[in-house]
């Protein structure tokens, strides 16, 4: 296990979903930019760094036709499989985004609050690949970071904090900005976080 799996499975295993700053009761804002980019059920989408979110819950209900969740720790992933013991649309996957090579390619990449971990430069270029590899062309991605004036640290580690043009960066020219939007969080402790989100689609002749 890395030293970034064996932090974040202590995180999951030790703490409770509501017990950590990036808890959501509701995913509403993320579904909302889902939709606004034209998220539908016949689509195939992956939560990067999902962890406990209810997201996945959320797309269940509706009836989405697949959802992968991918996170860094197996016991994140027991406490979702748990609340969603007979969902049959649900891809369950505990690997490093960086490391990770897709099985099937995906409509939508949903990421909030993963990318901004990734301090390095040789991390976020394979982000950058990984992300490539598993949108189809046309495909849309929404990134979810701490904002330049958002939080330098969360869960006692560092963070790189964006806006779009840094993720644009970031990304290369194989994607193009389609939107942003700036985000305040509010901690179960009543804190607030600030966070940048950045949409952006896949070009056509990127495929």
């Amino acid at each position: 296990m890395s030293e970034r799996q064996d932090h974040w499975q202590g995180v999951y295993s030790t703490k409770g979903e509501d017990e950590v700053s990036w808890f959501e009761e509701s995913p509403a804002y993320s579904l909302g930019l889902l939709d606004a980019a034209g998220l539908g059920q016949e689509h195939a989408l992956v939560d990067i760094g999902g962890g406990a979110s209810r997201l996945v819950d959320a797309l269940v209900a509706r009836g989405q036709a697949w959802v992968s969740v991918l996170d860094l720790s197996q016991a994140a992933l027991d406490i979702v499989r748990a609340r969603l013991p007979e969902a049959n649309n649900v891809g369950w996957i505990a690997a490093d985004v960086t490391q990770w090579e897709p099985d099937r390619p995906y409509d939508f990449w949903h990421d909030r609050a993963a990318l901004h971990f990734l301090t390095g430069a040789d991390d976020q270029a394979r982000y950058a690949k990984a992300i490539d590899r598993a949108l189809v062309a046309g495909g849309v991605a929404v990134i979810g970071t701490f904002a330049p004036d958002g939080p330098e640290k969360c869960s006692g580690l560092p963070v790189v904090r964006h806006d779009g043009e840094s993720l644009s960066a970031l990304l290369g020219d194989r994607f193009s900005l389609i939107g942003h939007a700036r985000h305040e969080h509010v901690t179960p402790w009543g804190s607030v976080q600030k966070f940048q989100f950045s949409t952006f689609r896949k070009r056509q002749n990127a495929a």
